[in-house]
């Protein structure tokens, strides 16, 4: 599976793309033959200060012949949000293709 990571406000490091790589794979690797790609958007808003929800992740997966399926998690804390919105990616993706199947499958 493709897997985009852009970082906005701060340097992107090997364990944060490290990261994103194995919740995604965790999370949605089950969907890799239904999926295009998936764009990782990462910031930090006060990345010269600590604060609370100052972190943030965006995942948008492209699904073959279907609109984009996009999600945002924020926190104080990149890894935990990483995980939050690859969890929320799998939820949207399973709600989406499992009305899709079901249409399939039914008749009429």
């Amino acid at each position: 599976m493709h897997i985009e990571i852009n970082a906005n406000g701060f340097d992107l490091t090997d364990p944060i793309a490290g990261h994103v790589h194995q919740r995604v794979d965790h999370e949605l690797g089950r969907f890799e033959d239904r999926l295009t790609r998936i764009e990782a958007h990462l910031g930090d808003h006060n990345a010269h200060k600590k604060s609370d929800d100052d972190k943030r992740c965006m995942l948008e997966a492209r699904p073959r012949g279907l609109d984009p399926v996009s999600v945002t998690a924020e926190g104080a804390d990149m890894y935990d949000v990483i995980s939050d919105a690859a969890g929320k990616l799998r939820r949207a993706l399973d709600t989406r293709f499992g009305k899709l199947d079901d249409a399939a499958r039914s008749p009429g």
